[in-house]
């Protein structure tokens, strides 16, 4: 564990960062972040039943065909309001290749 000596003091935020890519779960934990911010964002977390990220596509299976159809007409704001939730949230790894900000979102 000699590679996490420091000798100079860094925030718990930095320390967490720089751990959780040096342990390679950035991706997993950068995905449960974009679900996060999902829930929060949409407000249809109630409805939601099935959630999958890829390549900056977020699919969202609803159960409630009412609420499909009015967050359909809002994905651009939803989009906008999930990467704003994100770029704010101090345990988003923006600098994952793997796992990056949404681009599309497909409701289901």
């Amino acid at each position: 564990m000699d590679r996490f000596r420091r000798k100079d003091p860094i925030t718990i935020e930095k320390a967490v960062g720089e751990f959780i890519r040096e342990m390679k779960l950035a991706s997993g934990f950068n995905n449960r972040r974009v679900f996060s911010a999902w829930d929060e964002v949409s407000g249809a977390a109630a409805y939601t039943s099935d959630r999958f990220y890829r390549d900056g596509t977020l699919y969202i299976t609803l159960t409630s065909s009412v609420v499909r159809s009015n967050l359909y007409f809002q994905q651009d704001a939803l989009i906008r309001a999930i990467n704003d939730h994100l770029a704010a949230d101090p345990f988003f790894i923006k600098d994952d290749p793997n796992c990056r900000m949404v681009t599309k979102l497909v409701l289901k």
